[in-house]
């Protein structure tokens, strides 16, 4: 059974604004962008950790992450050496989880 749609506020989505949700949604849309933040959700966590969990090369890795950077998607946190990434704020992490769910309700009803 789906949960009911809460209304907290009147959503107001002028064009520039549209835009900038948009190009987030593109940023997360490709499956490695995804998996990369995923993987940052927790802990802040080094680039090597990242592409050995999920099989990547560390360039391609380092590349979505000055993307994700950039959008404000993840932050850098440097510890001696290494840096470390994590989702940007709690925001980043409650829209990748709400729409995990989303996801998982969808399955469970079919």
């Amino acid at each position: 059974m789906r949960k009911p749609v809460v209304k907290t506020q009147r959503l107001d989505l002028p064009e520039d604004r549209a835009t900038q949700l948009a190009d987030l949604f593109r940023l997360l849309g490709d499956t490695s962008r995804l998996r990369i933040v995923a993987a940052c959700l927790e802990q802040p966590t080094a680039v090597s950790a990242i592409a050995e969990k999920l099989d990547l090369s560390l360039s391609l890795v380092s590349h979505h992450l000055r993307l994700l950077k950039a959008a404000r998607i993840v932050r850098a946190e440097r510890q001696g050496k290494n840096v470390f990434y994590a989702a940007d704020d709690e925001h980043i992490r409650r829209v990748i989880v709400d729409m995990l769910e989303h996801v998982a309700e969808q399955r469970d009803e079919d």
